[in-house]
């Protein structure tokens, strides 16, 4: 559990500029009901433990309880393909070690979406949830990131951005 939220002010160059760009919807952010779906059964359902989602460039990275050591990387069409759970065994969800219960792993996915989605110009790049320390991690347009409790998250989403 984090003790504290931590933000990291990120290049200047990129905040001096931030206005003058705006998001370009791609195919991630079209699907994107979609493979946040596929990531939340693989958490609830085959054992991934840590998920970074990366908006802008459609790839995800997995960490599973079963091998936590190695990652796997995976591109939205592969995320799109019920095939992929098929890929990992069935791994019941880790409630006697998990700091986020189950039931808000939907909820954080779903302010992923509402903090990608919410502004044009102040937007999520990447967010990642780890269930185990309940830690999730957000990196926005302005180059700026965060590192909160899942809770602080859930109960203060509207105060994050750049």
């Amino acid at each position: 559990m984090m003790e504290r939220w931590l933000q990291i002010r990120g290049d200047p160059a990129v905040r001096e500029f931030l206005f003058q760009q705006q998001r370009v919807e791609n195919d991630f952010d079209r699907h994107i009901n979609q493979v946040l779906a596929r990531i939340r059964v693989l958490i609830l359902k085959r054992g991934v433990f840590h998920a970074q989602i990366q908006f802008s460039t459609g790839e995800v990275t997995l960490w599973f309880l079963d091998d936590p050591l190695r990652y796997r990387i995976h591109l939205m069409g592969e995320l799109l393909s019920h095939h992929i759970c098929r890929g990992y065994p069935a791994c019941p969800y880790p409630q006697d070690r998990a700091a986020i219960p189950k039931e808000a792993v939907g909820l954080v996915m779903a302010e992923f979406k509402r903090l990608r989605q919410q502004d044009p110009q102040l937007y999520l790049r990447s967010g990642s949830i780890n269930v185990i320390n309940g830690v999730v991690g957000l990196r926005f347009s302005c180059d700026g990131s965060h590192y909160l409790d899942y809770r602080e998250l859930l109960e203060r989403a509207d105060e994050i951005g750049c």
